[in-house]
């Protein structure tokens, strides 16, 4: 990151009254948690079985074959299990703490934002430790799946439970999604797009809106995404490097502790 756009963003948050997060895999990588695309991710990878990952992890999956999809939830489970939040998710937070209002949208499924202290979040993809059964729908939230039977089945009804996540081929969470819009009607004077490819529209289009409304956009990711052309910024560095460089600079200009 060079000088000028350092003194920019840091500048920029100074004076911000809004500022909004979307926050991808890439944000959890510090923390041992693979992200879904680029080098290693597991989205490049064929299962054993030689389906993809997309095909796996969808809800036409889920209902006709659930113990198969199980299996792989609780290997994804198993890497979120002792992962703890990473400076990334800690700076978060911390600008919570003194700016004015931070919104925090991820994609993720870990939890590692609300571990961190983020408590205006959005976890558009959900929680994997909320599990809601698929018959009664009752909910219940667990502090990891090492004393649970694959696939579980609710005491209550006898229905198959299935984590409270977005499944390939599900929307997303009505009052999620409509919260967003109306955080985005009322307006963000900066974004940053951290550690996501952007390839969903509902990622990708709040940083068009802002930024054709005059807000300032930032992109933190080492690769190039769908939205690396727009952004008035693009921070070619890893999420936890950047952020902690941005926030040390902010801190310094205003005497923070």
């Amino acid at each position: 990151m060079n000088h000028k756009d350092l003194s920019s963003v840091v500048t920029a948050l100074s004076q911000a009254n809004r500022v909004l997060f979307i926050t991808g895999a890439g944000v959890s990588e510090e923390s041992g948690i693979p992200t879904y695309r680029g080098i290693g991710g597991i989205y490049n990878q064929k299962l054993k079985n030689g389906m993809e990952v997309e095909e796996l992890l969808s809800i036409s999956s889920f209902n006709t074959n659930p113990h198969l999809v199980w299996k792989y939830i609780y290997e994804m489970e198993n890497r979120c299990r002792n992962a703890l939040p990473n400076r990334g998710h800690y700076i978060i937070a911390k600008m919570e703490e003194f700016l004015p209002y931070v919104l925090v949208v991820t994609q993720n499924v870990d939890g590692l934002h609300r571990k961190a202290g983020s408590k205006n979040l959005i976890e558009l993809h959900g929680y994997i430790y909320n599990l809601k059964c698929t018959g009664c729908g009752k909910e219940t939230e667990v502090s990891d799946f090492s004393h649970i039977d694959i696939p579980p089945y609710c005491s209550e009804c006898g229905g198959i439970i299935r984590p409270d996540v977005v499944f390939f081929g599900e929307t997303l969470p009505v009052k999620k999604y409509y919260r967003l819009i109306s955080e985005i009607k009322d307006g963000f004077d900066i974004v940053f797009s951290v550690g996501t490819s952007s390839l969903f529209s509902y990622v990708s289009l709040p940083v068009y809106e802002i930024k054709n409304r005059g807000g300032l956009t930032v992109e933190i990711n080492p690769s190039f995404t769908s939205i690396s052309h727009i952004v008035d910024i693009k921070i070619t560095m890893e999420a936890g490097p950047a952020l902690s460089l941005i926030w040390e600079n902010y801190r310094q200009r205003f005497k923070i502790k």
